[in-house]
């Protein structure tokens, strides 16, 4: 389903529950659209941080993104995002994803697209009150099976994170929303949309939503340095699945062995300069705004900028609020 271009941010779950409600007042303020909570590893569960903003907004829309089925059984999801539906008065949305780092927990994802499209039946059969059942490959709902509680809508709009053709094109026909996690590379745009088959006519029509580290300061050299190591896990995750550039194999092993050290810093410091502004939005806000509106001019439907927006966080939201987002609106 088609969207008017669309302005987003995106957080861990790592900040103080009140810094969450000062955010989102903040962004909603300033004319943000989407507000996203990413579900990796070891941080406070989406869900928990968009409820903490579902009640000081009216407008912004919220969504988890993303939640892996590996972590999250789909019942699960079905019941935190109808709460969180319900909580926002028909606000919310979902994404799903394969999942990175689960290697942690010992968890193989050898059947991901399987589980991924079980998660979506279970939990549109949920959100639906069809109680026929399901049996898929990797889940299934006993007949009879419902929630427990009146969801605010029947549908809740879903996003398939990710760079895989395969499951890109599962998301072209089973999604509203396609989004690359860590992109910010404006030529990936249409890649994204021809691995989604939006130029098919037998497809509907999908949204395609690029999302980065951001790193925004007058400071261009200090948002670069800070822009480098937050960037890194994910560069070292997502790099070598971006079709538009032919990166060093030997760069991606120096860059996965700092990582795997929990030297991010050091990893950040390999990635060449022009390859950093491929995975990241850094520089002063002119620049950081140039660059999201580069992004919506290649013909994705959302840019989003994510943790740790600046060399602070309070800092980064406060320019994004103030001197990026305005810029990006007239450049549209």
């Amino acid at each position: 389903m088609s969207r008017s271009s669309e302005i987003g941010i995106g957080l861990a779950g790592s900040l103080h529950p009140a810094q969450y409600r000062d955010i989102a007042v903040n962004a909603e303020d300033a004319g943000f659209d989407a507000i996203t909570v990413f579900g990796d590893l070891m941080f406070t569960p989406p869900a928990a941080v968009l409820h903490t903003m579902a009640s000081v907004t009216r407008r912004v829309r919220l969504g988890v993104a993303a939640y892996s089925p590996w972590t999250q059984h789909p019942v699960e999801i079905a019941v935190q995002i109808a709460y969180l539906d319900l909580l926002s008065s028909g606000r919310a949305f979902y994404g799903l994803v394969r999942g990175a780092w689960l290697d942690q927990l010992s968890i193989t994802q050898a059947r991901a697209i399987p589980a991924i499209r079980d998660t979506i039946a279970i939990v549109t059969a949920l959100l639906g009150g069809d109680e026929s059942g399901y049996r898929g490959e990797v889940f299934a709902l006993d007949a009879g099976t419902r929630l427990l509680f009146e969801p605010y809508r029947r549908y809740v709009p879903l996003l398939i994170g990710s760079w895989s053709p395969r499951l890109a094109k599962l998301a072209g026909t089973l999604a509203d929303e396609l989004q690359a996690g860590g992109c910010a590379n404006p030529a990936m745009v249409s890649k994204l949309s021809a691995m989604a088959g939006a130029g098919d006519s037998s497809q509907p029509g999908i949204c395609l939503n690029a999302v980065a580290v951001a790193v925004v300061d007058h400071d261009r050299a200090a948002a670069r340095a800070a822009a480098r190591a937050a960037v890194a896990p994910y560069f070292d995750v997502v790099a070598r699945f971006d079709q538009t550039l032919d990166l060093d194999p030997e760069l991606l092993s120096r860059v996965r062995h700092h990582c795997s050290t929990g030297d991010h810093v050091g990893a950040g410091r390999l990635i060449p300069d022009a390859v950093l502004s491929r995975f990241a939005f850094s520089g002063t806000p002119a620049e950081v705004a140039d660059h999201a509106a580069a992004i919506l001019d290649a013909g994705a439907q959302r840019v989003e900028f994510d943790t740790p927006f600046g060399l602070t966080p309070a800092a980064g939201i406060q320019l994004l609020c103030d001197e990026v987002i305005g810029r990006v609106r007239a450049a549209l």
